[in-house]
């Protein structure tokens, strides 16, 4: 017996009806990009290994996928008989690796055409990355990823700028989000307040799963990755911490302002806030000291975008980065950037019914198959509608009239146009307008007229 047809776990197909979605939402997404002035790249699915192993994390490189080499893969291990650990063996029986996001790749693409590209470099990329992570509700093995990035500029108004262009994703989607927006410089200075700077990285590991597991588990996490009780203490009022951004920055200037990074971070909180303030924003915003963002390269500041009206992770992150271009050896090069997470958006779009009946993708109108002679009547009509930019289509068969008016309905075309006998010999057209339930009857040279006056 044939095995039965499967994808596997974390993927999905994408059925007609949820493309037309999906490209809504992306098609929203890139209108914005290129208002702000961002021009589209794309890299492969596949890097180096080299490219992308170290830039994550622990945790991060632990969910790469990796791809075994072509070829007899197993000829450079030594059969010896000794055991076999999989870190032992990868470098050898794998090269390359699927990539975990689209920031690593595109500092790597900066770094080779460095000499080709005009600074600072706006760019914006929508492509699928991978993640060997366990698939549960709003995680995936494989989804899109929308970037958007500036690079070569240490300017704040890139940040602010960054945070106008989800404003006008999210009101453009009708999706009502608050924006969270922290700084890596404050973490460091926490950090270095409570007397650990050598920790920053496992402390902001720890902050971040602070709304996923609680404030006793983070503390019991800190504790166990070796910070003291004494510590531990210093962290609680940043945990606990209430009121306005400027309350917020009041009690962290009192914290930190005497560690040069965390004097730091403030400056720059303090002016990217006052860009804000200034750009009549329609999105609330606010500073989480609580948010860290895992990634290893974040170095300033960093944002993430949650749904109000829908419990789903975060759709949207990102923040400044300046030292990943040093990796690929190309040092002191700034960027600072964000990542829209098309497949959660969707599944809030989907949650909360947002999407639109008719996009640019859907059919508008379906001429029905009475026969041949009816059928030469029909096509020049036919043309002239999809000259005219209406999205048009014939039933391609002569088939019973309940079947092709059933074909409509379930392809949720609105308009449905019909050609009988009586139609040609008056040079005429019946429309049926499918969501009122109602027809009319017009002349074949006002067809494209009347069709345009409902479809625009």
């Amino acid at each position: 017996m044939a095995e039965k047809p499967s994808i596997p776990k974390g993927t999905r197909d994408f059925a007609p009806a949820v493309m037309v979605q999906r490209n809504y939402i992306f098609e929203t997404i890139k209108t914005v990009f290129r208002r702000f002035g961002f021009q589209p790249i794309e890299t492969p699915a596949m890097e180096n290994l080299s490219t992308l192993l170290g830039k994550y994390g622990e945790e991060g490189d632990k969910l790469l996928f990796k791809i075994v080499n072509s070829g007899d893969f197993m000829a450079a291990i030594a059969q010896d008989g000794s055991e076999l650990y999989s870190e032992k063996i990868i470098r050898k029986i794998s090269e390359k690796g699927l990539r975990y996001d689209l920031t690593v790749p595109f500092a790597r693409f900066v770094t080779q055409y460095r000499n080709d590209l005009v600074f600072p470099f706006k760019r914006y990329q929508i492509q699928p990355v991978w993640r060997a992570d366990r698939p549960q509700k709003g995680r995936y093995r494989e989804f899109y990823q929308c970037d958007v990035d500036i690079i070569g500029s240490d300017s704040l108004l890139n940040e602010a700028e960054l945070v106008q262009i989800v404003d006008r994703v999210f009101e453009a989607l009708k999706i009502n989000v608050l924006i969270k927006i922290n700084n890596r410089k404050i973490l460091a200075g926490i950090a270095e307040y409570i007397g650990r700077p050598d920790l920053l990285v496992d402390i902001t590991v720890a902050i971040d799963k602070l709304e996923k597991i609680g404030v006793e588990q983070v503390n019991k996490e800190l504790s166990e990755k070796g910070l003291d009780n004494l510590a531990i203490a210093k962290l609680q009022p940043i945990f606990a911490m209430q009121g306005s951004t400027t309350d917020k920055i009041n009690l962290l200037k009192e914290l930190i302002s005497n560690t040069e990074i965390g004097a730091k971070g403030i400056v720059e909180i303090e002016t990217l806030f006052d860009y804000l303030n200034r750009m009549n924003l329609k999105t609330t915003y606010e500073l989480d000291l609580t948010l860290a963002r895992g990634l290893n390269y974040y170095t300033g500041a960093i944002f993430e975008v949650k749904s109000k009206d829908f419990p789903i992770g975060s759709i949207c992150g990102g923040g400044r980065y300046d030292n990943l271009t040093g990796i690929f050896g190309l040092p002191d090069v700034s960027g600072v950037g964000i990542s829209f997470g098309a497949d959660r958006i969707f599944d809030v779009m989907t949650g909360l019914q947002l999407f639109p009946k008719n996009t640019s993708e859907s059919t508008s109108v379906i001429f029905l198959n009475f026969g041949k002679t009816e059928e030469n009547y029909c096509l020049p009509y036919l043309q002239q509608l999809r000259d005219n930019g209406v999205n048009a289509e014939i039933y391609p068969d002569q088939d019973k009239l309940k079947k092709q008016m059933k074909y409509a309905d379930s392809r949720q075309i609105p308009i449905v146009v019909l050609a009988g006998e009586q139609e040609l010999e008056n040079k005429q057209f019946t429309l049926k307008w499918m969501q009122q339930g109602t027809q009319e009857t017009v002349n074949a040279d006002v067809l494209l007229q009347t069709v345009l006056k409902h479809t625009q």
